[in-house]
């Protein structure tokens, strides 16, 4: 189950004075730095911030804008013409948060994976190493492909199983071709009341604010942090039982 906006880190904490210095560490020249898969922000040692670090699975239709999400929220460049991923492309991003309880500041390292759905089709692998350990899975539509709206249900069902430990989200994309659209917003509406997922919705040329992708980046870091604060808490309780149930047994 999602976490309502901004109850767990602050939600606007990009546009603080306080927070310029730890996102100057993932920028350059004023534009979002590309990191590669073993680079990270270097920080100076006044700056005690911890990493933690998420594999997250982009899934969706051929054509919906996969890579081009995975560009968008990484700040870089939109490929000006569309191509099929013909295997596993990985994105490293990097988003710090500041928690609202204890103003603990963390680094989010998120491991994108995109996979063209026909390399899916083909290869039997491809799918179960997207999935292996993922912590979260992006769920995408065009606003623009019925289709691929209608497809949804299909690829959560086909994806993910009800005790899986993973955080879903759902994402449309091409919103800011409003004239072409396919999708209305009673239908978005309807199907998170359905599926109880949050939705948002991405499109248009990548800028070079943060605000933007603060949103969908803010929502994904929130949910994982609640998920993985969630186990701890249910580890610890079953941790607690069988020492109860231990010492019970010496007692007999």
């Amino acid at each position: 189950m999602s976490v309502p906006p901004g109850s767990i880190i602050v939600s606007d904490w990009h546009r603080c004075p306080n927070s310029r210095e730890f996102f100057s560490r993932i920028l350059h020249n004023k534009k979002r730095r590309k990191f590669g898969l073993l680079e990270a922000p270097i920080m100076p040692p006044h700056m005690n911030v911890d990493i933690v670090r998420y594999k997250v699975f982009i899934s969706g239709k051929t054509g919906v804008g996969k890579s081009a999400l995975a560009d968008r929220l990484a700040g870089l460049d939109l490929p000006k013409m569309h191509y099929e991923t013909t295997g596993i492309e990985t994105t490293v991003v990097f988003w710090p948060v500041r928690l609202k309880e204890s103003g603990r500041v963390l680094f989010f390292r998120f491991e994108l994976w995109d996979c063209g759905e026909s390399a899916i089709r083909r290869f039997d692998h491809m799918l179960p190493s997207c999935k292996e350990q993922v912590d979260a899975i992006l769920f995408l539509f065009s606003f623009t492909d019925r289709g691929s709206f209608d497809d949804l249900s299909n690829q959560i069902s086909r994806i993910t199983e009800s005790s899986d430990r993973v955080v879903k989200l759902v994402i449309g994309t091409k919103f800011d071709l409003f004239m072409h659209t396919d999708v209305t917003e009673s239908d978005v509406t309807h199907f998170q009341e359905v599926w109880g997922l949050p939705s948002f919705r991405v499109g248009g040329d990548v800028s070079a604010g943060l605000g933007e992708v603060a949103p969908l980046l803010n929502a994904l870091a929130e949910n994982l942090w609640h998920q993985d604060c969630v186990a701890a808490s249910s580890v610890s309780i079953s941790t607690q039982a069988a020492l109860r149930e231990t010492d019970s047994e010496i007692i007999v």
